[in-house]
């Protein structure tokens, strides 16, 4: 049968044709392209033309697409493309008998049971328990975490919106942070999601630099204050200061990535707190498997761990770090082969 997935994006989109046999134990890619979201109308021109390219003349058994952003009965709007999806209107448009749609950070939860020992990283072993609930939290754009849990021999995946929960800071400098949070954006209401994140990790440096916190360097404060002009849009603040902390052990992006990982950490810890998910804590996101590097120097673990009496919990929480991009995309076809007709 032949399987048609996709992973979609504010910015990009995967698409990615598979060939399922043996009862979905043999997967095939056949073809997979990326393209510029912005750059149609819709989803359905982009899909027409990637399996045109594609020369593939099979018949798709099924599709299942990966959201970024809430799907209510099958159907989404995609706020940054101004685009409204609904599985039944795809199914007629595209031919395609069977259509879903899910939200992306599902798509990566689902994604975790399909991924192989080369595609993570371990950063604590723990004592994992079969029984027990997996959590998955990953920062990129924004902050995503869900959970799984053990049905029989399944998982029942439930995706979560705990990325909009409120910033709790835990010592005077994130108090300090979270003030000038409130001060730059006014709004009481500081979510996790504005520090745990691309826009956080530029946060967080901002609030370092404007408060005499640390020095900024001549070379990287110009490319911060050029995309902060907006002068330059192709600009990626977050990568500059991340790479800034790794490649050029510049100061102030050094201290930002250090409270990042730890401020990171102490959510993940957070998460784990409420679920107690001794299955594993998968760390997805693009900012984790780009920075292993900083993940692995222990500010994250410090985090993770600073929960006071409760502390102990928290060592026998397996701790993987997903290194495969496509998390997502692996996701949609699980989801795909279990809900096939």
């Amino acid at each position: 049968m032949l399987l048609l997935t996709g992973d979609i994006g504010g910015t990009k989109t995967i698409l990615r044709l598979v060939e399922v046999a043996f009862e979905g134990k043999s997967i095939k890619t056949i073809t997979e392209n990326k393209y510029a979201s912005a750059d149609f109308p819709d989803l359905v021109p982009m899909v027409q033309q990637f399996l045109s390219a594609s020369s593939q003349t099979g018949y798709i058994n099924s599709a299942c697409f990966a959201i970024a952003g809430p799907v209510v009965n099958n159907a989404s709007h995609l706020t940054n493309l101004g685009w409204d999806l609904d599985s039944q209107r795809l199914e007629q448009e595209l031919n395609i008998p069977q259509v879903s749609l899910i939200n992306d950070f599902a798509a990566n939860s689902y994604g975790v049971l399909g991924l192989e020992p080369s595609d993570i990283y371990t950063l604590q072993t723990g004592k994992k328990r079969d029984d027990a609930p997996i959590a998955v939290i990953g920062a990129g754009t924004g902050l995503g975490e869900g959970f799984l849990i053990p049905q029989g021999n399944k998982y029942q995946v439930f995706p979560s919106e705990g990325g909009h929960s409120d910033f709790a800071p835990r010592n005077d400098l994130e108090i300090q942070l979270l003030q000038y949070l409130r001060s730059k954006i006014s709004r009481e209401h500081i979510s996790v999601e504005r520090v745990v994140s691309g826009q956080g990790i530029v946060s967080i440096y901002q609030f370092l630099r404007d408060s005499n916190l640390e020095h900024e360097s001549s070379v990287i404060g110009q490319k911060i204050r050029t995309w902060e002009s907006e002068t330059e849009t192709n600009i990626a603040p977050a990568a500059v200061i991340a790479q800034g902390a790794i490649e050029q052990n510049d100061s102030l992006c050094t201290k930002t990535m250090s409270m990042f990982m730890e401020i990171y950490g102490a959510e993940t810890g957070n998460l784990a707190l409420k679920l107690l998910p001794y299955g594993g804590i998968y760390i997805a996101g693009g900012i984790a498997a780009k920075n292993l590097s900083l993940l692995k120097q222990g500010e994250f673990i410090t985090g993770f761990k600073q929960k006071g009496r409760m502390s102990k919990l928290l060592d026998d929480n397996p701790i993987h770090v997903v290194l495969n991009p496509e998390l997502g995309v692996v996701g949609s076809v699980l989801y795909a082969l279990r809900n096939y007709n």
